[in-house]
């Protein structure tokens, strides 16, 4: 009763985050997108609250895998889809919650790597994304993809907090310059992921840093 209670929950919890986007919209609909990036990455405690292995902590994410590739298609929740589609950022984030469901609750045990790994794509790379456009810096390129100067700095500093809060809670050994050289690690990756695979490659390469650190 309590992992179904805990997916009530859950469809609530988003339902309101995609209500409170529409807020957003009035400063554009990059605005509205992030703000649901950053948001549903807090999922994850109400996972590791509710869940206990990776059958019930799968259900969500699965169901919105499908859900997000039919509103990549027909534009069915409009605030979280570029007017322009350059890739399926939206499904890849899903997808990644799954993967990161079935490891971090089947296989090691671990939800807390998930919760780690999953605030780093919400955070870290949701607000490279908004600093990056609202703070002027260098801009690079890689590949077809624009990069700021601030947005990587944003993506560092963010994911290196979140690492450094993981460690301390959790009690996991991990040294400053282990942390830092993750954080550099996860940077990278997010500055030459392009049309919206970040929103795997970032936690997932999370997980299996912080498991291997």
């Amino acid at each position: 009763m309590r992992s179904l209670f805990g997916i009530v929950i859950s469809y609530i919890f988003i339902g309101v985050v995609i209500i409170l986007a529409k807020h957003f919209e009035r400063f554009g609909k990059e605005a509205s997108r992030k703000f649901i990036h950053i948001m549903l990455s807090n999922w994850w405690f109400i996972s590791m609250y509710f869940f206990e292995n990776a059958i019930w902590a799968s259900i969500v994410p699965l169901s919105f895998i499908i859900i997000n590739y039919i509103s990549y298609k027909r534009n069915l929740i409009s605030v979280m889809e570029r007017k322009s589609q350059d890739g399926l950022g939206t499904v890849y984030y899903a997808l990644s919650l799954l993967i990161l469901s079935i490891i971090t609750y089947g296989i090691t045990k671990k939800p807390e790597i998930g919760l780690c790994s999953t605030l780093i794509m919400g955070y870290g790379d949701g607000l490279a994304g908004v600093i990056g456009k609202e703070i002027k810096s260098l801009e690079y390129k890689i590949g077809n993809t624009k990069k700021t100067l601030a947005g990587s700095l944003t993506m560092f500093i963010i994911s290196l907090i979140i690492i450094t809060i993981f460690s301390s809670v959790t009690g996991v050994n991990l040294w400053l310059i282990k942390s830092i050289i993750t954080a550099i690690i996860l940077t990278v990756i997010e500055a030459i992921s392009i049309k919206g695979t970040d929103n795997i490659t970032i936690p997932l390469s999370a997980c299996a840093l912080l498991f291997l650190m």
